[in-house]
């Protein structure tokens, strides 16, 4: 038999074994987590995540780039896991199908299905990675329209937790990102957990500076009772440093880029409209000469 087709066959059944051993798992941990208690799906977003750990425990940067998206989900861990582990058996399958059809068993054609393999299996982390670099952009942003936010309802009497569940209800559209991770803290602190604990938690699993610098001061407002309004101030006033010393960075980089989009288009351009009459005058002069 052909040596790419017992390949192909090999990756099929490893693919579906792989398949019915992950669906066994999250079936085993929906059951366990309905019989300790049915409709409770917040206990079950709370503690039950050992089907995708486990499908993650060989890759943990893989589980610490979910929960900075926000997917902290067993279906959205798993969902992720199955397309890592799909994808690059479909190239590769893919791969081995095209092979099969030149008829073609060199040693190209192994590395061949090798890359196509890794192409698949570093794709989708790639666009994870991507996509949680633009989300740590977007709540930076959004940390220093908050802080406002937060002062004008601590001057009305509410305390941190009343000010943090207000915005949850009405800055959802103004802080989308925030207030996604707002509402998994409450959650769980309406479960029975503290505060200020989920705060730590959360900026420690974001590793944004400013969500930190902001979550501390909330901590301490928890914490003490008071006394750290200026504090606020005080981040608000350096977030705005921070934004604009980046946005004079990018406008000297722009600046320096436009400066040679001028060199390549703008001075050739110049060049012959300045000195193409001399250059065609002297051109003329020269034929007339010979």
């Amino acid at each position: 038999m052909h040596p790419l087709l017992i390949t192909t066959l090999c990756l099929l059944i490893a693919s579906i074994l792989l398949f019915y051993m992950g669906g066994r798992e999250i079936l085993a941990t929906r059951r366990a987590m309905a019989s300790l208690g049915a409709g409770r799906r917040s206990l079950q977003d709370l503690g039950a995540r050992s089907g995708a750990e486990k499908l993650g425990k060989s890759d943990p940067e893989t589980l610490v780039l979910l929960n900075q998206l926000g997917w902290r989900s067993n279906s959205r861990k798993a969902m992720f896991f199955a397309i890592q582990i799909a994808l690059p058996m479909a190239l590769t399958l893919l791969a081995a199908l095209l092979l099969l059809g030149s008829d073609d068993s060199s040693a190209m054609s192994w590395i061949g299905l090798f890359v196509a393999f890794a192409v698949g299996y570093l794709i989708p982390k790639r666009v994870l990675a991507n996509r949680v670099a633009k989300r740590k952009e977007r709540m930076a942003t959004e940390v220093s329209q908050m802080i406002p936010l937060l002062r004008m309802l601590f001057d009305v009497g509410m305390t941190v937790e009343q000010a943090l569940r207000v915005l949850c209800a009405d800055a959802g559209k103004i802080l989308p990102e925030l207030t996604q991770e707002l509402r998994y803290a409450l959650a769980r602190t309406d479960a029975g957990l503290e505060l200020g604990s989920e705060l730590r938690e959360i900026a420690a699993t974001m590793q944004v500076d400013d969500l930190t610098d902001c979550f501390t001061i909330l901590q301490q407002l928890i914490y003490q009772g008071g006394g750290a309004m200026n504090s606020l101030l005080a981040l608000k006033q350096l977030l705005d440093d921070r934004r604009m010393t980046t946005l004079e960075e990018r406008v000297s980089k722009m600046s320096a880029k436009m400066s040679v989009v001028m060199m390549l288009f703008l001075f050739p351009a110049l060049l012959i409209i300045l000195a193409g009459p001399g250059f065609v005058a002297i051109i003329q002069a020269l034929g007339d000469m010979g």
